[in-house]
């Protein structure tokens, strides 16, 4: 089974960023962001993070263009937001999930976004859920440089949703898929200037 990292940056310097990321010996970040830069933390702006990181022997990667949150394309979207559902049918999505199994073929790979708490960003309730494979053991990096399981994260997930005690006429992955999509719309980028307009879905 091959180990998948996944970080938030948000609660880091780029010093302990990096600290952390050689703690669990990784040498690849993909950067799941849809633009790969910070307007708080500058040192995380893709040329400067690129740079610090292979100082230190740490490929960069970005794929925010093909995982990315905020996506161009419109049938994606459903009365101005964005539908993690659709989108993880698109080609281009798909396309970067292979680039990143790919990539685990030969690298230590650790999918980076900026919100701390996985179970708050697109990189759990996007990508990893489309990564769920028995070949993968998905691995959280919290803000305290400790881990959390990709199980435990759903458990939590299950709780924020109050869906996490068994139900007579649900099983337990249909209450686990309820989760998530209720989570993928909470999270979701919304393009309110297009839903006022009433031009989308």
């Amino acid at each position: 089974m091959i180990d998948l990292f996944t970080i938030g940056y948000s609660s880091y310097d780029i010093k302990p960023f990096i600290k952390v990321l050689r703690k669990f010996h990784i040498s690849a970040v993909v950067d799941v962001r849809s633009s790969p830069y910070s307007q708080f933390k500058s040192d995380f702006n893709k040329e400067h993070l690129q740079t610090a990181l292979r100082k230190h022997n740490i490929e960069y990667v970005f794929l925010g263009d093909y995982c990315g949150a905020r996506i161009d394309d419109r049938s994606c979207y459903k009365n101005g937001k964005v539908d993690f559902n659709i989108v993880a049918t698109t080609e281009k999505f798909q396309d970067g999930i292979g680039r990143i199994k790919n990539g685990t073929k030969s690298y230590t790979l650790a999918l980076m976004c900026a919100e701390k708490d996985p179970i708050t960003c697109h990189r759990f309730v996007l990508v990893c859920r489309n990564l769920l494979d028995k070949n993968f053991n998905i691995i959280h990096i919290l803000d305290n440089g400790k881990t959390e399981i990709h199980k435990d994260s759903e458990l939590r997930l299950l709780k924020l949703h109050r869906l996490n005690h068994p139900e007579f006429f649900r099983t337990d992955l249909q209450r686990l898929e309820d989760a998530y999509n209720r989570q993928a719309d909470k999270i979701a980028y919304e393009d309110t200037e297009q839903k006022s307009t009433g031009t989308l879905g």
